[in-house]
């Protein structure tokens, strides 16, 4: 069994749930090991706070996705007994073979069944409801027009309005929007709410709330526009089904793996090394939102992965954390759009990065800093897209110039690092360049968000991971 620490810790729903379950496993919870002889099922009793023990096994007939089941009542999966389980077979501990149990002998063949039933519809999609979709499209361009007028309205009557306005108003549009099936422009106008009681707040800061609310204008603005002739041309051709345009997320669409996978959104064995992973509050969405940058060895392109959890379902939403080893998954799913777009995946295997790997992440870097800039500032300008792209540049040398930190690239190109106001504090990375003990060392590169700086009106790099031919330096988590 070729099981990694990293590999446990990534199957867990949350780190408690991963240092309960090697508890469990250091205090010798666990009795009756048995495995089948093929190692595709391991199985034990857990000591619980009952009589009886639970019964806990690990089904690894697809090795990159394990089944966890448990006998104990817990609503986290894996539960921390599953989890413990895993460690006992990363410890090395004794099992004994035996016969697979009837009861998952049973469960087996539904899971075989609804595994082939899921690979049937890939090949034969389900066909759309055409009644229900055409219903849903008119719908939403009744919800377009309603959101188009208050736009207008507002830019027509310039953004010093917002100052005496009422959140309260934006709150009730956004509100209704959720009637027209537009999650999408829905949020936007939570975040101009959001954007009015800020100024509201804090007069000093009025000419950047107006900024930040004149940009999501700007967006939805776009949004809508494009989006109804989006609909349209659906209506019009009869076509209901999930389409490769990033309008069908921007209008509030949902993607299922089934629906990219559909659509040829996916690549086979990929090889992931992340860069980064951080976590923040998203107000106007009210859930927290776990981010990972991640780089493809083979093509040197960066992709992010995004795990939402609502505030009010935490506990039952897997939470993600920083990943240190190489991940390598079989078919992986990517989002329509561009720069660093959407990624997914159903099952993966983990290993250690190997010492060659590592010296070549810097080596996947922009050739320069002029190169970088001439790519965000191509995203900046398409009004769908994010006002910042996650980009690796090589370093020449990172110092103080005019009491602030710059990057100078291998050409002698130089770049200001300074932290995205729109990250947060918590988030400053900037100030962790001075903690460094030694010298960054040659042939090393810098990730991190490069964006637009409203006040200094300069393209700026904030930091998140010094990569260099040794190791990962992360600043953020």
């Amino acid at each position: 069994m070729d099981l990694t620490e990293q590999f446990i810790l990534l199957q867990a729903p949350n780190p408690t749930a991963a240092q309960n379950g090697r508890k469990l496993s250091s205090k010798g919870s666990f009795s009756v090991h048995q495995r089948t002889a093929d190692d595709t099922l391991y199985w034990a009793e857990c000591a619980g706070s009952g009589k009886k023990p639970y019964k806990t096994s690990i089904d690894w007939t697809d090795r990159n996705a394990p089944v966890c089941r448990c006998s104990c009542p817990s609503r986290q999966f894996p539960c921390k007994h599953a989890l413990g389980l895993m460690f006992e077979i990363l410890t090395g501990k004794d099992f004994a073979i035996g016969e697979i149990p009837e009861d998952i002998a049973a469960k087996r063949e539904k899971q075989a069944a609804r595994a082939a039933k899921k690979e049937s519809a890939k090949t034969t999609p389900k066909k759309p409801n055409a009644a229900a979709q055409k219903k849903k499209l008119n719908r939403q361009l009744e919800g377009l027009d309603m959101a188009e007028k208050m736009v207008n309205d507002l830019l027509t009557a310039g953004l010093g309005t917002l100052a005496g306005s009422s959140a309260q108003t934006y709150d009730k549009l956004a509100k209704d929007l959720g009637n027209y099936y537009l999650t999408g422009p829905q949020i936007a106008f939570s975040r101009i709410a959001l954007t009015v009681r800020e100024m509201q707040k804090d007069a000093d800061q009025a000419d950047r709330y107006a900024a930040e609310a004149l940009r999501i204008l700007i967006s939805l603005h776009s949004t809508i526009k494009k989006s109804r002739t989006f609909l349209q041309n659906k209506l019009d051709a009869g076509q209901y089904s999930a389409e490769d345009t990033v309008l069908f997320e921007a209008l509030g669409g949902v993607w299922r793996l089934d629906d990219l996978h559909s659509i040829g959104a996916f690549r086979e064995n990929a090889k992931l090394i992340q860069l980064s992973f951080d976590v923040s509050y998203d107000e106007a969405k009210k859930e927290f939102v776990e981010r990972g940058y991640w780089i493809d060895t083979q093509t040197g392109h960066i992709d992010q992965t995004l795990n939402l959890r609502p505030a009010k379902a935490l506990k039952y939403v897997k939470a993600e954390d920083s990943v240190y080893e190489l991940l390598e998954i079989p078919v992986l799913y990517t989002y329509p759009g561009e720069g660093n777009r959407r990624i997914r995946w159903d099952g993966f295997t983990s290993r250690p990065i190997l010492p060659e790997e590592q010296q070549a992440l810097p080596t996947l870097a922009q050739s320069d800093i002029p190169t970088a800039v001439k790519l965000v500032k191509g995203q900046i300008k398409n009004t769908l897209l994010p006002k910042f792209m996650a980009v690796l540049l090589p370093i020449g040398t990172v110092g103080m110039v005019d009491e602030q930190f710059v990057l100078e690239d291998p050409a002698g190109n130089r770049l200001v690092l300074r932290d995205r106001p729109e990250d947060g504090e918590n988030h400053a990375s900037v100030c962790r360049l001075a903690m460094l003990p030694t010298a960054i060392p040659a042939g090393s590169a810098l990730f991190g968000l490069m964006f637009y700086d409203e006040p200094t009106h300069s393209i700026c790099l904030h930091p998140y991971s010094i990569i260099t031919p040794e190791h990962t330096i992360r600043l953020q988590y």
